[in-house]
């Protein structure tokens, strides 16, 4: 079985925002969502790959058999976009983001411009979703 490219690492935070980041408005975002991810889960921030800041961790199987570890929150400053891995990608779950602000959505992450685009209270109660959701899911706590 392929083993994940998406792993917990020891690389710097601080240094990856502050080689990886490209703007200093992407750097003060970066910071930002560093508070309210780290309040939200109350782990401290780790790199994840390359370029994923994430918060805690969750083992997940999926039934296919495919299995692996993920941050429970997470987020990558990239060049265009912020990617915020912050929500579940469940269906019941679309009327969370309604009231987000402006943005773009992939499959389970959420693309922003900037973080001054989003609604900070809708954004936390996303956050929280996806928690209970992990837990709910895969026993992730």
């Amino acid at each position: 079985m392929a083993k994940n490219k998406t792993q917990e690492t020891e690389q710097s935070v601080e240094a990856f925002i502050g080689s990886f980041a490209n703007t200093e408005q992407k750097k003060k975002d970066s910071f930002e969502l560093i508070k309210l991810m780290k309040e939200m889960t109350g782990c401290e921030p780790k790199m994840w790959g390359p370029t994923i800041i994430g918060f805690g961790s969750y083992h997940y199987k999926y039934a296919s058999g495919h299995e692996g570890d993920a941050p429970l929150l997470g987020f990558s400053p990239r060049k265009s976009e912020i990617s915020l891995y912050v929500y579940s990608g469940e269906e019941n779950d679309e009327h969370l983001l309604e009231n987000l602000g402006k943005f773009r959505k992939g499959k389970s992450c959420i693309y922003i411009k900037k973080m001054e685009d989003i609604d900070q209270e809708e954004l936390n109660k996303v956050m929280k979703k996806t928690l209970i959701f992990l837990d709910k899911t895969y026993g992730a706590n």
